[in-house]
């Protein structure tokens, strides 16, 4: 079926997009100077416009090109971009090991299976954003074994793997974090490649029909004795149902020594990148928030994870905002819902988060601030994300607006050049980004004097 052909079909079966007739949610205001400087949907207390119901979603996903030979996104001044590695296939995730080799997770969305106009829509669209194809399933092991920030080898490090995702290396155990499974690695330090079968570690919520969220991130707690794990949810806000959902919309806390999982935090519709606050030493994570409420709502965000949790999916948004779309309502749980830490932006779909080090070669002004990579929204009329973001951290908690980090990901044609995922840092302290349209690994680093 072409793009074109399921336009049309959704057009026949949905009219019009219709303001919502009921009233904003309450929402507290933000003081009126804090307010002002920070964009609609963006802050620690962001304005919350009024929900637009959408009959049809809004399609308006940026067409993927690639770069051009000499091609390559901007960096602020004092700042150099380069080509870290190139050739790859849809890198998405990145991991530092301690001899400081980068490991690349390559993995691609799939089509969904399921029949119908809103699967159709789906799959159109995520081929159109170059997300959609034989996923290479692999991780790909990048050496620079002297620093100078140019790859000198390359190998395959594993494959034949399942969408793999989230990384972690605790002693010579390496962890995977497949769609399906979280599996384990015997690791030896230097070694260009794993050794031995994968052992599962622990099973995931899966559907091989229609999986939705199926990017999965594995972090280590700081004793190296359990496991916290992402797992995003089926469906936008829940018409799944809820066995489908069951565990899903979730942040995992595994016990390695006990191999048994409790969910640590719920109600996180589509959570990816995990990081550990440096001055806190809190849970961070970054989740992509639902659809289908107009340009402006929901805000993604990035959030502390408090243990047992509620962060309000499918019922309510940032807190105790309803979502009147769900039916029926749990006002048990609204009462408890979590507003988060810091609102990312409207369908950005912020996917990649990791802490300046206080040690590493950047300004001090980035040292222990957020850097967030936008993936990029497919649905919504002025196209959001594709971007890196900044966020000033004093003090272990978000204080200032979102500066742009790594931009010019869209074309003046608004096409993509490139989508930003994950983000990590080289042995030197260099930023690295993983770019899945482009098929590139990008280091920023400070000019040299």
């Amino acid at each position: 079926m072409t793009l074109r052909a399921v336009l049309l079909g959704v057009a026949a079966a949905c009219a019009v997009v219709v303001a919502c007739s009921q009233a904003p949610p309450a929402k507290q205001e933000a003081p009126a100077a804090e307010a002002a400087s920070y964009a609609v949907g963006y802050g620690p207390n962001p304005v919350l416009v009024a929900p637009q119901k959408e009959l049809a979603p809004t399609l308006n996903v940026a067409e993927a090109i690639g770069w051009t030979k000499d091609g390559a996104p901007t960096a602020p001044a004092g700042f150099t971009v380069t080509r870290y590695a190139e050739g790859l296939d849809h890198p998405r995730w990145m991991l530092r090991l301690p001899n400081g080799d980068i490991l690349v997770a390559e993995s691609s969305t799939r089509p969904a299976r399921v029949q119908g106009v809103q699967s159709a829509v789906a799959n159109a669209m995520q081929k159109r954003a170059g997300a959609l194809g034989p996923s290479a399933d692999r991780i790909t092991l990048l050496r620079d074994a002297d620093g100078d920030g140019d790859v000198d080898t390359r190998s395959v490090f594993v494959q034949n793997l399942n969408q793999p995702f989230g990384m972690a290396l605790i002693g010579d155990d390496f962890y995977v974090a497949n769609t399906d499974a979280v599996v384990r690695f015997d690791y030896a330090p230097g070694a260009a490649r794993a050794t031995g079968a994968p052992t599962v570690v622990a099973r995931l919520p899966y559907n091989a029909e229609r999986n939705g969220h199926w990017t999965r991130d594995v972090l280590p707690s700081r004793d190296g004795t359990k496991l916290y794990i992402t797992v995003g949810s089926v469906s936008n806000i829940g018409e799944a149902g809820a066995e489908a959902e069951n565990e899903r919309a979730a942040v995992w806390e595994f016990d390695l020594a006990a191999g048994a999982h409790r969910v640590f935090a719920t109600g996180l519709r589509n959570p990816n990148g995990l990081a550990w606050e440096p001055v806190t030493g809190a849970l961070w994570v970054a989740v992509n928030e639902r659809d289908r409420l107009g340009d402006d709502l929901v805000p993604d965000y990035m959030t502390s994870v408090r243990d047992g949790a509620f962060y309000g999916w499918p019922y309510s948004y940032y807190g105790q905002n309803v979502d009147e779309r769900v039916q029926p309502q749990r006002a048990d749980l609204v009462a408890k819902a979590v507003a988060p830490d810091y609102a990312l932006g409207a369908h950005t779909a912020s996917l990649g988060l990791a802490f300046v080090p206080s040690d590493g070669p950047l300004p001090e002004r980035f040292h222990g601030g957020a850097l967030v990579g936008q993936h990029g929204s497919w649905n919504r009329s002025e196209r959001s994300g594709y971007k890196v973001i900044f966020v000033p951290f004093t003090n272990g908690r978000p204080s200032g607006p979102p500066e742009d980090f790594l931009a010019g990901f869209l074309n003046a044609d608004g096409k993509a050049q490139g989508r930003p995922v994950g983000v990590a840092f080289d042995r030197t302290g260099a930023v690295l980004v993983a770019d899945d349209v482009g098929n590139v690994i990008w280091r920023v680093a400070p000019a040299a004097p």
